[in-house]
């Protein structure tokens, strides 16, 4: 099973146009995103109506590809031994100030539901080290995602 997957992402960390890095690194946000969904082990309806309107809004695609996202994202991240396989992705492809704005999704995932579990907590700041991030910036998304519930 754990050869199958690596056997998947490296055939998929490999892609060579544009269309496949770019769908590549659509899939790791949504992975992390779901990864922080799962963390509090409730699934809050806000959560589930958050996810594909904020990877609609963000990456610009239609519901329905959004949809198609979170099915493929599902299937993945449910396989996955580590954030680090999403998170070298998206170090690879993105700039500091994307790498923000997804820990910035993430934290407004978190608190959707009215509260902060300690998982969730722990997700967004190991997914922020893995990324590279300053303790300062993922104190400031946070606070920005506090001010915008």
């Amino acid at each position: 099973m754990i050869a199958k997957l690596k056997q998947f992402l490296q055939s998929h960390t490999q892609a060579t146009t544009p269309e496949d890095q770019a769908r590549q690194l659509n899939l790791a946000a949504a992975s992390l995103l779901l990864e922080v969904m799962y963390a509090d082990e409730t699934l809050d309806e806000q959560e589930v109506a958050m996810l594909p309107a904020m990877l609609t809004k963000n990456l610009g695609l239609s519901l329905q590809a959004a949809d198609e996202l979170i099915a493929e994202a599902k299937l993945i991240q449910g396989n996955a031994t580590s954030l680090y396989e999403f998170t070298a992705e998206i170090n690879a492809q993105c700039s500091i100030a994307q790498k923000q704005k997804l820990l910035l999704g993430m934290w407004k995932l978190a608190y959707s539901d009215g509260k902060l579990c300690r998982n969730e907590d722990q997700i967004i700041r190991r997914t922020a080290d893995l990324l590279h991030l300053k303790h300062s910036e993922v104190i400031q998304m946070r606070n920005i995602a506090m001010e915008q519930r």
